[in-house]
């Protein structure tokens, strides 16, 4: 299901928040719990994976995470704004120390000119710290876009736990 070098960066990210004593959450629409999924792959991920939301509709982002209703209207589910808002809501409804949230439009409709096929919002949420973001316009087919989501968000949890 998932390819050598995801399962590989998976292994290594969670020895590194292993070693560091960190649990992570994640919240999910467009991979739809990828994120989580190729983490506990690994066996002996429970250690670090404390819980995963996959909030698909608007509904789950607010009754899951917390996101305002309002904010979503304004700003539409696909916005940094709303991905923020979730990566601050799964760490509120978890235990963890670091969480991960994605929002995007993985395709192949469902595209606009403003949100175009393979928009993807990432927010990375610590306790104790600002919350980063980032937004990638990712190419390829659905699973393409999927995948590069999958790898994005990884490298934004190497980030956190390296800021300790």
């Amino acid at each position: 299901m998932f390819d050598t070098q995801l399962l590989s960066d998976a292994a290594e990210l969670l020895q590194m928040f292993r070693l560091a004593r960190l649990k992570i959450a994640t919240a999910e629409s467009c991979t739809g719990g990828l994120i989580a999924g190729c983490l506990t792959e690994i066996a002996g991920s429970s250690d670090v994976v404390e819980r995963g939301f996959v909030t698909y509709s608007n509904e789950a982002k607010q009754e899951m995470l917390g996101v305002p209703k309002m904010l979503i209207n304004l700003n539409g589910a696909v916005s940094e704004k709303v991905a923020v808002a979730m990566a601050e809501g799964a760490l509120k409804n978890s235990l963890a120390d670091i969480s991960i949230a994605v929002t995007g439009v993985a395709g192949p409709g469902g595209g606009s000119n403003d949100k175009p096929v393979g928009l993807v919002h990432l927010a990375c949420a610590g306790r104790g710290r600002q919350t980063s973001v980032n937004h990638q316009i990712f190419p390829g087919n659905r699973a393409d876009i999927r995948d590069a989501t999958v790898q994005t968000a990884f490298s934004m949890l190497r980030r956190a736990a390296h800021e300790g």
